[in-house]
């Protein structure tokens, strides 16, 4: 029997029990206290954010210590850590966001927090998983929760729609994924990642099936991270979902669906990266024109970020098109620094919004400038970052994903996001140029009680880590270097 199979180390899955432990903590919490309203009840968004940051704490101090296995299912290793930075990162600004957001939207907040960290759980096994029965098992644990929270405004239309278009379309996606799965067993007799692989390389595979169940779990991963044409649930959802929901959404299931995407074909499937190759960089080309072709015409702010998210998955699949260091390198700096970008940009958003809202129109920035200087200097950061201006964050994760592109032999894909990267500056820019030449309107303001001090806060650590990643980009690669915190920078580059 393989030694893997005996290997039952629960470091593999550590970071996750923590956060699993975080959430029954929380809803304990809340349910001792259920006679409190919700509004009265801040410590609950208190508790879920320190064990988000309990469950990083645990994560660093597993930074430099061996990989562990658990029955050659999932791993904790450079990966796995480099994930779990991205949707702790996410999962705590979310929190932050939450505070003064969701008790106006539903008043069990404790299921929320409670959701959140599950969700984050979900996630991060799924980043660590080797095996497709747990990379589905952690899919269903995440997905299930982002369907509840997209329609936690149960009394609003757009957010019930929401939260039945994703569940269905979810649900069709699952089926794709659980039939790759079967097809990937059939021709291989596995599911773990490294037994396919030698499968294939002893020539026990069956082609046929191989490449129907390929297929398959592209389209499964493809919904996940919204790629063309997987993507049509995206700018409805993302409309009709809480805020804070969407942007955690934007955020983690990139993560985790691009980390599992990037083990397995890179893992179980590397002899075949030839021909599985192609078919992502044509999914990437078609994800990024259609993503900046449709956010050009969107008025709403929550849409256009949508379509934004679409074509933001397209550059990052760019990267992992390549299966080399290079691209792998890029692909996570463009994670790191797209949660922070994107992030503070759904933070003023939700500024924008009035009392009810879940959206705003992109002509409530016109002239803030002269209103609110600060916001608008904060948006101008976040938006220059999306659209790939020097020198914040936003431009050198381009910069390096197109490089590793060139590098290993894309130059046409390159050439294409470049392209794609100029198309999508203008719906950037025409925003920026709004808030500081257009003249103000009646809607140019910002609603007192939405102003808050971790709202502030969320702004500020959003704003900093977007400027800071791309001022000394080399920071974060020296650190790695040097094993601190492998974590930031070179964990899907494990190799």
């Amino acid at each position: 029997m393989n030694s893997a199979a005996l290997n039952l180390d629960l470091t593999a899955l550590l970071p996750a029990l923590g956060m699993v432990v975080a959430a029954a903590a929380v809803l304990l919490l809340d349910l001792v206290n259920r006679g409190g309203r919700a509004p009265t009840r801040p410590w609950l968004s208190w508790g879920a954010l320190a064990g988000v940051l309990v469950t990083a704490a645990l994560s660093i101090w597993l930074i430099g210590q061996p990989a562990a296995s658990f029955q050659g299912m999932a791993v904790h290793d450079e990966r796995a850590q480099a994930l779990n930075l991205v949707v702790l990162t996410g999962a705590a600004l979310t929190i932050l966001l939450s505070v003064r957001y969701i008790p106006n939207v539903n008043s069990q907040t404790g299921e929320y927090y409670g959701l959140i960290l599950l969700v984050s759980a979900g996630m991060m096994v799924m980043g660590s998983a080797t095996d497709l029965m747990v990379v589905f098992l952690a899919l269903e644990i995440f997905s299930l929760g982002l369907y509840i929270l997209a329609g936690l405004r149960r009394n609003d239309r757009r957010s019930s729609e929401a939260a039945m278009k994703y569940f269905l379309l979810g649900a069709f996606a699952s089926a794709f994924f659980v039939y790759g799965a079967a097809f990937v067993y059939g021709a291989t007799g596995s599911t773990r990642f490294d037994l396919i692989g030698d499968a294939l390389l002893a020539g026990r595979a069956d082609p046929l099936l191989l490449s129907a169940g390929a297929a398959l779990l592209i389209a499964g991963f493809g919904f996940k991270v919204s790629l063309v044409p997987f993507h049509m649930w995206t700018p409805d959802v993302y409309q009709g979902a809480p805020t804070p929901v969407t942007a955690f959404m934007s955020i983690g299931t990139k993560a985790a669906a691009f980390a599992a995407f990037y083990r397995f074909f890179t893992g179980a499937l590397a002899t075949e990266q030839a021909s599985w190759g192609m078919a992502l960089a044509i999914l990437a080309a078609l994800t990024m024109t259609l993503g900046n072709l449709a956010a050009l015409r969107q008025s709403s702010l929550k849409r256009l970020l949508a379509y934004s998210s679409i074509a933001h998955a397209g550059y990052i699949l760019v990267g992992l098109t390549t299966a080399a260091a290079p691209g792998i390198d890029g692909a996570l700096y463009y994670l790191i620094a797209y949660a922070f970008m994107n992030m503070g940009a759904f933070a003023v958003v939700i500024l924008l919004e009035r009392q009810g809202e879940m959206d705003a129109l992109g002509s409530r920035l016109n002239g803030i400038a002269r209103r609110q200087p600060m916001l608008a200097l904060l948006a101008t950061i976040f938006l220059f970052s999306l659209a790939g201006v020097p020198p914040f964050a936003g431009f050198f994760a381009k910069f390096y994903v197109f490089a590793a592109a060139v590098q290993g032999g894309w130059s046409w894909l390159a050439a294409i996001a470049m392209l794609n990267s100029a198309i999508g500056a203008w719906y950037y820019l025409r925003i920026v140029v709004n808030m500081y030449f257009a003249e103000p309107t009646a809607e140019t303001r910002i609603e007192a009680q939405q102003l808050s001090v971790p709202l502030t806060v969320t702004l500020s650590l959003a704003a900093v880590f977007t400027v800071a990643l791309g001022v000394l980009p080399w920071v974060w690669t020296e650190l790695v270097q040097s094993g601190l915190v492998g974590v930031f920078v070179g964990g899907l580059a494990a190799r």
